[in-house]
C-alpha cells in the first residue's frame, strides 16, 4: 500500500476502490477483475480478502443447494470486520442467547435500505462475541437476487431466498435463521418513523418455528436506520433496478457513488432471551390466535429493547 493510502481515511480509501471499480466496468473491464486491480492501496487484509474472493468466483469450489460458500464467507470476514469495529462501532450484548448447537429462528427488525447491512452486523456479532461462532443463514426478497453481482454475493455469504420453504430446510437441518419480519415496510420507511416496528405479516415466521420445533431468539437492532436516511422515494430509479422502491437521503443521489457509503452511526445489537415454542407441538402452527400471540410476543420484546437500546447508545453519531 502506498504511503498516501497510508495516511487516507477509510471513507476515502473506500470512495478511491468504488471509483476505480466503477471506472474499470464502464471501460468493459469484467467487475471481479477490475476489484482485484482496484484494491492495491487497499490495507493487506483486505487485499487479500479480495483475492480470496475473486479466486473462488473464477474457480471451482463447494457450496449448498442456495450458493453458501463458507470459505468465500471467510475470505469476505475482514470487510464486515471493519464495518463492525471501525466504521459502526457495534456494541453486541447477549449473544450468548443464541445457541451454540441446533437450531434457532433469529428475529430482527429491518433497517438500511437496499443493502443487508443489518443481516451482515447481526452474523458478525454471533462470530465476534459468541464462544462457540457459527455462520447463520438470513431470508432476501426475491427481487434482490435479480442484481447481478449483488445476488451472487449476497448467496455466497449466507443469503436465501425468503420462503417458508427454505427456512423449514435449514432449521431441519439444525441452522441457524435469521429473518425479517417487517420485509420491505421495515427497510422503506421514512427516517420519521425510525425504530417504530412495523407490523409483522401473518406470523409466517412462528409457523415455521413451530413446526420445526425451533426456538426464536428476538434481535433488537439500533444505529441501522441512521446510515441511509430516508427523506423521500424515486418510483423512476426503482422501477430501472427492479426493486420495490428505491430511497432518496440526503447524500444519494446527489452526491453519485460517494451516496451510497452509509453513514457511520453508532450501532447495537441485543440478542434477547429465547422464547421456547418447541413444546408445542408441530400442530400448534395452524392455530392462528396462538400464532398471532406469539408474533406480538416477539414484536414487543424487540419494540421495548429498541428503545433501551437508543437510551444506552445515546448520540448516534459521537
Amino acid at each position: 500500500m502506498s504511503a498516501a493510502a497510508e495516511s487516507a481515511s477509510i471513507p476515502e480509501i473506500g470512495v478511491r476502490f468504488l471509483r476505480s471499480v466503477r471506472s474499470a466496468v464502464d471501460g468493459g473491464a469484467d467487475p471481479v477483475t477490475a476489484a482485484e486491480a482496484a484494491s492495491a492501496d487497499l490495507p493487506k487484509s483486505l487485499r487479500d480478502a479480495i483475492e480470496r474472493m475473486a479466486r473462488r468466483l473464477r474457480g471451482e469450489y463447494h457450496e449448498d443447494e442456495w450458493g453458501f460458500d463458507e470459505e468465500f464467507a471467510e475470505a469476505a470476514y475482514p470487510f464486515f470486520e471493519l464495518l463492525y469495529d471501525q466504521w459502526w462501532r457495534v456494541e453486541a450484548e447477549g449473544a450468548g442467547n443464541v445457541p451454540a448447537h441446533g437450531r434457532a429462528m433469529l428475529v430482527a427488525n429491518h433497517a438500511g435500505a437496499l443493502f443487508p447491512f443489518d443481516a451482515s452486523m447481526i452474523t458478525g456479532a454471533i462470530m465476534k462475541e459468541h464462544p462457540l461462532p457459527r455462520w447463520p443463514r438470513f431470508m432476501v426478497l426475491d427481487w434482490a437476487f435479480s442484481l447481478p453481482f449483488l445476488s451472487a454475493f449476497m448467496r455466497k455469504v449466507g443469503g436465501v431466498p425468503a420462503s417458508p420453504h427454505n427456512a423449514t430446510r435449514i432449521l431441519e437441518d439444525d441452522g441457524l435463521m435469521m429473518v425479517f419480519p417487517e420485509g420491505v415496510k421495515g427497510t422503506g420507511k421514512p427516517f420519521a418513523d425510525r425504530y417504530r416496528l412495523q407490523r409483522f405479516g401473518r406470523g409466517g415466521f412462528v409457523e415455521v418455528a413451530l413446526r420445526t420445533r425451533s426456538p426464536i431468539v428476538p434481535i433488537a437492532v439500533v444505529g441501522s436506520e441512521e446510515i441511509y436516511p430516508k427523506i423521500a422515494d424515486s418510483s423512476l430509479l426503482a422501477r430501472a433496478i427492479g426493486a420495490p422502491y428505491a430511497p432518496i437521503t440526503p447524500t444519494f443521489p446527489w452526491l453519485g457513488l460517494l451516496g451510497l457509503i452509509p453513514l457511520p452511526s453508532k450501532w447495537r445489537i441485543e440478542f434477547c432471551e429465547p422464547i421456547d415454542v418447541g413444546h408445542l407441538g408441530p400442530d400448534a402452527a395452524d392455530d392462528r390466535q396462538l400464532v398471532f400471540e406469539i408474533s406480538e410476543q416477539v414484536r414487543e420484546t424487540i419494540q421495548q429493547k429498541l428503545y433501551e437500546n437508543l437510551v444506552k447508545r445515546g448520540s448516534a453519531f459521537i
